[in-house]
């Protein structure tokens, strides 16, 4: 080929790409394509060389300059004036009787910026999912994408899609610093099918990996990542938003709905809904019961129907078996423009083996910990976090904020906190590492937890974190600066097996387990706890919450209306899971919707008037919300009445009061007295055992008046008709 053609292959100064990197760029195997591949300037001449399988002529620039194969190869080379060949050049080749024209992804400069990178490897960048990933980005005027990853132990990570017959040839990706990898390629444009093809330097190993920092994945068999656009979704929140950054949580009413998405309701051929088709009636169905709140169990993407979203692939992406991401957002809107809060169970304990997942991401073990005595959790079959590698921490910390920020989430209720604080966690003698310090606290986590508390509660006032810890760890509500974890609450499993446990006994042997309802009182006020009914307790062989209840089906029915109004006056914040509200029957199953249909029986309905009941009483009796969380809330009328499994004691705050009198026998007490320390009329403002909740109205006619009559300490008391198996709450309506 002569000089005249521009094409100069005995250009002085020179060189062509050593064999041996050109056999590793072919191979799939070089460490740094940008050294062979691309643009190269030497004085006043470039060389361009360029792998392109499946192309037999390829051209360069505007002016059609002509490539050379090598011989026996698919690399291209160009060598000339370097003025030819402009810094960002265009192919141009023929596919399939068709002209082909891009610009080559090796002529682009770095283009992830040093100082971010730098904040990644010390774990302090909060919003890391703007630089990982895969990002519409420009350069110039030249449009494409731009893809980052971080994978340390790789020889060499590639871009695969849909755009190059997934060849993990094609596109290797240039690394930067701390295993930083980054590749732009012109051309791309929203919603193509995207992952990395990683080999790792060691083993030589070839892994098919999925985005972890992806904000959208394909629909479930399929894993691979999806290109996605910024946003541009309209909030119509902003009075919420406003309201939330002063929001004072600890002293107002918090009832929360646990929901798994889908199988709450799904459409007429059984097929999950839409995200907006799930605010419609999500939203209209927890204002008629009136609950504050919806909890979401996981909908951060996941592979496996079966795992209820806790085993997480997806840390930045919503689950597209409901739709788009902006679907979500809808979700969230519409929640908040009616006044109904969102909080979304977030998992960072533990992630799947899944082969596309996090597991081995490099072909090391890059966020989980290669000693299995550390980094598995043998029951459930999945990998633990290295929470002491910053670049990890950085992930699920930018996760947690993400959620929050992104798509409004009022709060995170991190799953299984018990199994993150202790080494020794469900595990064998000789199957746990202990810390440096000879102890099982596994200090690393711990660091970890009082950081994302933090990081979220200074992001984003107003917020809150509840941990989902069933030991009795000290100060997991209590502020970091003072030794604690800094959640914003707890959920209460000691008063919740309690109590369980309790209702399940027959009625007449409850006095000889009487104080498994009092025992919860004397750590109430350690920590702000939350009272759980959930999800856990009505699967896998547990029984509904009705058919945990003992005795024929008025006394199942009555059992159950009892336990919820001593849950909705106990002190601490509510939370039941869906279904229970009306006295579901079955155990609850994640493949199909709830049994819906038990509404149209008397009982049930009898349920959800009551919880309906108990939500509006809750909200609107300070005396039940102000001090959930301070010991001056509760006092106790009396504790000690085993013999006839009764309690009764006082909710109050600076300024009103309520009596509550519990009856867990079913025998009915006429003209049982207790102590009260005001005088006056106290009305009836609540009787579970009302004919309008199916029961059979046994009661106090409204009005009670006080005796000057010593009772339980005080100087006054009240003669009251306890109903059976029924929880009374009285006010006092006028003094005299």
């Amino acid at each position: 080929m002569s000089n005249s053609s521009g094409n100069n292959l005995f250009a002085e100064n020179l060189a062509l790409p050593l064999q041996a990197d050109l056999q590793r760029v072919m191979e799939a195997r070089h460490h740094d394509p940008f050294s062979v591949l691309g643009r190269h300037v030497q004085g006043n001449m470039a060389s361009v060389c360029i792998f392109k399988p499946h192309v037999e002529q390829i051209s360069i620039s505007s002016q059609r300059l002509p490539m050379r194969r090598l011989d026996n190869s698919d690399v291209f080379i160009w060598q000339g004036e370097a003025e030819k060949v402009p810094e960002h050049y265009q192919l141009h080749w023929i596919s399939g009787g068709q002209e082909i024209s891009e610009y080559d992804p090796y002529c682009f400069a770095p283009q992830l910026p040093d100082f971010d990178i730098h904040l990644f490897s010390e774990g302090k960048h909060w919003h890391i999912q703007h630089f990982l990933g895969a990002h519409l980005h420009r350069i110039d005027d030249i449009k494409g994408v731009l893809f980052a990853t971080w994978a340390p132990n790789a020889e060499r990570v590639s871009v695969i899609g849909e755009f190059n017959q997934w060849d993990g040839r094609l596109y290797p990706m240039r690394v930067r610093g701390n295993g930083v990898w980054e590749l732009f390629i012109p051309g791309l444009a929203a919603d193509a099918l995207y992952k990395f093809e990683i080999r790792n330097r060691d083993s030589g190993a070839i892994l098919t990996k999925t985005d972890p920092y992806a904000r959208q994945y394909e629909l479930r068999p399929h894993t691979a990542a999806v290109i996605t656009a910024e946003s541009e979704y309209p909030w119509q929140d902003d009075a919420w938003m406003a309201q939330r950054r002063q929001h004072d949580w600890q002293h107002r009413p918090t009832s929360i709905y646990e929901v798994h998405l889908g199988s709450w309701q799904r459409d007429a051929d059984g097929g999950f809904l839409n995200y907006r088709e799930l605010a419609q009636r999500l939203v209209a169905y927890v204002l008629e019961l009136g609950f504050t709140h919806i909890e979401l169990m996981p909908i951060t993407e996941h592979p496996l129907d079966a795992s209820w979203g806790y085993q997480t692939t997806g840390y930045f992406a919503p689950t597209r078996r409901f739709g788009s991401a902006d679907d979500f957002r809808y979700f969230v809107d519409h929640c908040h423009q009616h006044n109904i809060g969102v909080l979304l169970d977030w998992v960072p304990a533990h992630f799947p083996k899944d082969a596309h997942g996090l597991a081995r991401f490099d072909g090391s073990p890059l966020y989980e910990h290669e000693d299995p005595r550390r980094g598995e959790h043998r029951d459930w079959g999945t990998l633990i976090y290295n929470f002491g590698r910053n670049e990890v921490k950085n992930f699920l910390l930018a996760s947690a904020l993400f959620w929050l920020e992104e798509f409004h989430i009022d709060g995170l209720r991190v799953d299984a906190v018990a199994s993150m604080l202790y080494l020794d966690y469900s595990r064998k003698d000789n199957d746990w590492i202990p810390n440096i310090h000879g102890g099982n606290e596994n200090l690393e986590a711990i660091a970890f937890l009082r950081e994302l508390n933090t990081l979220t509660h200074t992001q984003q006032p107003g917020t809150v974190i509840v941990a989902e810890e069933s030991t009795a760890w000290p100060q997991v509500t209590r502020p970091v600066d003072m030794g604690g974890l800094g959640f914003s609450m707890k959920w209460n499993m000691g008063w919740m097996h309690d109590v369980l446990k309790y209702m399940a006994e027959d009625p007449v042997h409850r006095q000889y387990h009487h104080n498994q309802l009092t025992f919860g009182l004397l750590y109430a006020f350690t920590e702000n706890f939350v009272l759980p009914f959930s999800h856990d307790e009505v699967v896998h062989g547990k029984s509904s919450m009705l058919n945990k209840m003992p005795g024929d089906e008025w006394q199942r029915f009555a059992n159950l209306r009892l336990l919820y109004s001593y849950m909705f006056t106990y002190p601490g914040k509510k939370l039941l899971f869906m279904g229970c509200e009306f006295g579901h029957g079955n155990e609850w199953n994640h493949e199909a919707q709830l049994d819906w249909y038990v509404l149209d029986y008397p009982l049930h309905q009898g349920i959800k008037h009551l919880l309906t009941d108990l939500n509006s009483l809750y909200k609107n009796e300070p005396a039940l919300h102000q001090l959930d969380f301070e010991y001056q809330g509760f006092e106790w009328l009396d504790c000690e009445d085993r013999q006839h499994s009764i309690l009764a004691y006082i909710r109050k705050d600076e300024h009103h009061q309520v009596l509550v009198v519990l009856n867990f026998t079913p025998v009915p007490r006429k003209q049982y007295r207790i102590g009260v320390p005001l005088p006056g009329a106290y009305r009836e403002i609540l009787n579970s055992d009302s004919e309008y909740y199916a029961g059979g109205n046994i009661g106090n006619a409204g009005l009670v008046q006080t005796e000057i009559e010593p009772c339980m300490g005080r100087n006054y008391s009240l003669t009251l008709n306890l109903p059976p198996l029924a929880a009374l709450v009285l006010k006092l309506e006028e003094n005299i």
